[in-house]
């Protein structure tokens, strides 16, 4: 199967939508990504196009903030904050880089976490912008930023992982209630256990928002990080890996606010 470039082709011309995936890290978004990767009418990038070489705007590495960048104002205000984007050359950048197995293909498709706090900015620069917006289970988001909390030796005590991850993912599903609330129009929401559970069914949702994704499959066996295998549900066997312990101190962090967790409809687990 043949592979195109962005820098061979015009993707100006080309893409008449820009779809993003905008979801918590951890939370079943690089398997998302890579099916829409398998459609011929995408675009795509190898890595998250906060990590593309060229990228002229704050990273999660580069700030050192990594899975934990909506844990701190201060890490928020950087990446909210309009001036610290160059959005044109960031489009360069991105389209000289992305592939695609057609050369026709009319929707660029992109996935950066912390792309959570600025659809407003993604909305006024990206023609056509359209969204899919998820959410996962609390929990399971915590366990799996804790198993890798950081990279690059940016060492962080255990018991600071597990809070700092509790109030990254409060304040995170915050952010994605407002943009719901605001944005609707412009995606289609839904959990990543109706993604794992009833594929069809968002299959269908996501083409009735880009038509154009016609050939898209959810069920399918795709490599994952450090797995290969079909679409799971995985929470069941992450949660379980959470001790009454730790169930606790998270819950002293969901608690404070839980108005969130009942609008996506997700328990607190005691």
């Amino acid at each position: 199967m043949s592979v195109h470039y962005g820098a061979a082709n015009d993707l100006e011309r080309l893409v008449k939508t820009h779809l993003f995936i905008i979801c918590l890290n951890n939370s079943g978004t690089t398997f998302l990504k890579n099916a829409l990767a398998t459609s011929r009418h995408t675009w795509n990038l190898l890595r998250e196009g906060q990590h593309t070489f060229g990228f002229a705007g704050p990273s999660s590495n580069g700030l050192r903030a990594h899975k934990r960048w909506a844990s701190e104002e201060s890490w928020i205000a950087v990446f909210t904050n309009p001036a610290n984007y160059d959005w044109a050359a960031i489009k360069r950048a991105w389209y000289f880089q992305a592939f695609s197995l057609s050369r026709d293909a009319g929707v660029f498709v992109e996935k950066s976490p912390p792309f959570l706090l600025i659809v407003d900015q993604l909305v006024e620069q990206f023609d056509n912008a359209r969204f899919l917006f998820m959410v996962r289970d609390p929990y399971a988001v915590v366990e799996g930023m804790r198993r890798n909390p950081t990279r690059r030796g940016d060492a962080v005590p255990p018991q600071q992982t597990l809070t700092q991850a509790a109030t990254h993912v409060m304040t995170g599903l915050k952010y994605q209630r407002a943009n719901l609330e605001k944005w609707k129009d412009r995606g289609v929401f839904f959990t990543y256990e109706e993604m794992c559970e009833q594929p069809r069914k968002i299959e269908g949702r996501i083409r009735d928002l880009v038509p154009e994704l016609d050939d898209l499959v959810l069920s399918q066996r795709l490599q994952v990080k450090n797995y290969d295998e079909m679409l799971r549900n995985m929470n069941e066997v992450q949660i379980a890996r959470l001790s009454s312990e730790d169930r606790q101190e998270i819950n002293e962090v969901f608690s404070t606010n839980h108005d969130d967790l009942e609008f996506f409809k997700y328990p607190i687990r005691v």
